[in-house]
């Protein structure tokens, strides 16, 4: 009979099994069901492109193909801009208006470029979570190169938002050094490069327990322009009600929970922004779910854990 064994390899053992049906009875904050973490990822002005020296045009944008690396593609540069310009700010009065406390999850770069977005996140008491020094691909980088970014956007971040970040969250995913990284840096409470469980959950690093918040790209406006995604803000709005209400139904016995992940660029055009309201009503008039930002979810976590039960 054929036998399967992994490879001993770089970076973080796999783990498929998780909780199992052993999942943490969690206590949420005034007996909530649900935490919900709205997550701006905070992109803009940092991604690639000819005229920062990358060599490339980035991609992402409203346009469905990514123009030859020769030119400059000053048509995806401005749907980037738009973001900046104009969907922040929209974005903005929407969590203003709600009183959420949202996670930002931004690029260093982006926030020197856009002071005024730094600016906000400091009054409104929204959280940093560290989407790199630029939005790049890590795992292209050495070691060094990695830790010496990651050190950069600490900085940062820190010097544009007024507090160091205390999360973590790589473009699409981590290198296989990255974790490691977070560890020896010390400073992370957290990091949300995983995509495999509703709840958090530790990992070990080295010597050190380490807590994810998993993130997730199926409650995300991202789909809005990927293949096999959502054709316009009713679809949005109705697979994160749906969401919503199975975990709801689960929270009764083992709180849960989710993720929605959100773009200025993408989830700031009005249209978009409309089905987000949508949602953010419901989830409001239902009740029982609990607004928070990611640091608060790992807070309560790592304050609260040992009082889970099992079941």
């Amino acid at each position: 009979m054929p036998t399967f064994t992994e490879a001993d390899g770089p970076g973080p053992a796999r783990d498929v099994v998780g909780y199992g049906r052993h999942v943490p009875k969690v206590t949420w904050p005034n007996g909530a069901r649900v935490a919900v973490s709205i997550v701006l990822n905070w992109e803009e002005g940092s991604e690639y492109s000819k005229i920062a020296g990358d060599g490339r045009n980035e991609g992402l944008a409203e346009i469905p193909y990514v123009m030859e690396p020769q030119f400059r593609d000053l048509a995806a540069e401005s749907v980037y801009e738009y973001g900046g310009r104009a969907g922040v700010w929209r974005l903005q009065r929407l969590f203003d208006e709600f009183k959420i406390p949202v996670t930002f999850f931004g690029a260093a770069v982006a926030f020197e470029r856009n002071p005024e977005v730094a600016a906000y996140l400091r009054e409104a008491g929204h959280e940093p979570c560290s989407h790199g020094w630029r939005w790049e691909e890590v795992w292209t980088l050495s070691r060094e190169e990695e830790r010496e970014h990651m050190l950069e956007a600490i900085r940062s971040i820190e010097q544009t938002c007024g507090v160091r970040p205390q999360g973590w969250y790589c473009r699409y995913g981590p290198s296989v050094n990255t974790r490691e990284l977070l560890v020896e840096e010390g400073g992370f409470v957290y990091d949300s490069d995983a995509y495999n469980d509703d709840l958090p959950y530790y990992t070990q690093v080295g010597d050190t327990r380490h807590l994810i918040v998993p993130y997730s790209f199926t409650y995300n406006d991202g789909r809005y322009v990927l293949a096999q995604g959502f054709s316009d803000p009713s679809s949005f709005y109705d697979q994160c009600r749906r969401g919503l209400d199975y975990l709801w139904e689960e929270g009764a016995t083992h709180p849960r929970m989710m993720s929605i992940g959100l773009h200025s660029r993408w989830a700031g055009q009005a249209g978009r922004t409309s089905g987000l309201r949508d949602f953010l009503e419901y989830a409001h008039e239902k009740g029982d779910v609990w607004f928070a930002r990611r640091i608060d979810i790992a807070n309560w976590w790592n304050e609260h854990h040992e009082e889970f039960p099992t079941g």
